[in-house]
């Protein structure tokens, strides 16, 4: 009787080894798996991500100071009051597609 014990202990040890060896195998396949993946794609930006981040500083204070000069521009020679505030409307308007068609990086 206790040989017939001895020997399903036994028998149900080596199964419970060959189950955590095959898990052991199957979580490393995995873990190799995961870092292939982490090698082979781009690592994201982390940080700010709001739409200021987009251009440097310098780009940004290049926009500030051509709006201040268009805006100046407009006070200055233009004498009619309704079309001054038509251009600045019109400006602040167009203002972001320009920004986007002179500073946009996309590659």
């Amino acid at each position: 009787m206790s040989r017939e014990r001895a020997r399903r202990r036994e028998a149900r040890e080596a199964r419970l080894a060959a189950e955590r060896a095959a898990r052991a195998r199957r979580e490393a396949r995995r873990a190799r798996r995961r870092a292939l993946a982490r090698r082979l794609t781009p690592a994201l930006r982390r940080g700010r991500t709001g739409r200021l981040r987009r251009h440097s500083r310098g780009e940004r204070a290049a926009i500030v100071l051509l709006t201040a000069a268009a805006l100046a521009g407009i006070w200055s020679f233009v004498d009619d009051l309704a079309l001054r505030l038509a251009l600045v409307v019109l400006l602040l308007l167009v203002l972001p597609a320009i920004v986007v068609i002179a500073l946009d990086r996309r590659t």
